[in-house]
């Protein structure tokens, strides 16, 4: 195999049907992987082997790299091997013979009950920034997932989106009441022309950089100090179900998680629902 890399791209484009942003971030870290090699002795994949890793590893950390992108780079490197491995090139995986750093456990940011009806219910905003607030608080969609609606794809009638995420995979996600009705005054405002749902003020789809602007500017006229970003309402969303008795595995589904432990680090922050239970259940709690 001449080119590792461009094939392990291609499988992950053609094989996988990776999105397009995940190809492009695999081919930079596997790039800087080989021309590493190439500094080093010229080391082709083939003869590469855990200590040449750990190598590269601390070739990292000496540039300053925080250990979350080191270990998203070792997660590049062990991933092209284990399709070298499969495909016979190499023996075996060298990138499982090296740790991954140990990362620190962050704390989901979210927004408490006052301030989400503070951001929603807030200073009259324009009739799209409003639709757009209700609908990252009802489905907790990722930003990107919100940008790349159709106005085709919403079901008004059923109240769900389906919705495209990471690894290709599809999912249907419930909106409520308000969601329905803040996209209703936004549609009678846009009309009923197919095309992208939200749109900027050249009628194309809008960025995923300008609903991170527009959500911030909604979160400073509400007077909310914190840093709020869309994500910060997906979060909002999967800690308010947690708080009002949502089964995690649902809450995994409506976020569209491969991994159930992605979903755990929601349940840390309900700590005052976890209090109201044992006061409420336990005998000897008063």
């Amino acid at each position: 195999m001449t080119d590792p890399v461009g094939a392990f791209v291609h499988y992950l484009e053609i094989e996988r049907d990776a999105s397009a942003h995940t190809i492009r971030c695999y081919r930079a870290d596997l790039e800087q992987f080989r021309a590493f090699l190439a500094r080093q002795d010229d080391r082709s994949f083939a003869a590469v082997d855990a200590r040449a890793i750990r190598a590269y590893l601390a070739w990292l950390h000496s540039l300053g790299l925080d250990r979350a992108s080191v270990a998203r780079k070792l997660a590049a490197v062990r991933s092209c091997f284990r399709f070298l491995a499969r495909r016979g090139v190499v023996a075996r995986n060298p990138g499982r013979e090296v740790g991954a750093p140990r990362l620190p456990r962050k704390l989901v940011s979210f927004l408490p009950i006052d301030e989400t009806h503070a951001l929603l219910d807030g200073p009259t905003a324009p009739l799209r920034d409003r639709a757009i607030l209700e609908l990252l608080y009802a489905t907790g969609l990722r930003v990107s997932e919100l940008a790349g609606l159709d106005l085709d794809d919403v079901d008004r009638a059923g109240g769900t989106v389906p919705v495209l995420g990471k690894g290709r995979k599809e999912r249907a996600v419930p909106f409520g009441a308000a969601a329905a009705d803040a996209l209703d005054a936004y549609l009678a405002e846009r009309g009923e022309a197919p095309g992208p749902l939200f749109r900027n003020a050249r009628g194309g789809r809008l960025s995923v950089r300008s609903l991170y602007t527009i959500v911030r500017t909604r979160a400073r006229a509400a007077g909310i100090t914190r840093r709020v970003s869309p994500h910060t309402l997906r979060h909002t969303f999967a800690t308010h179900m947690l708080d009002a008795g949502a089964d995690l595995r649902l809450i995994q589904d409506l976020l569209g998680h491969s991994r159930l432990s992605t979903t755990q680090r929601y349940t840390h922050v309900s700590t005052d629902q976890l209090m109201r239970v044992y006061d409420a259940a336990h005998p000897r709690s008063k």
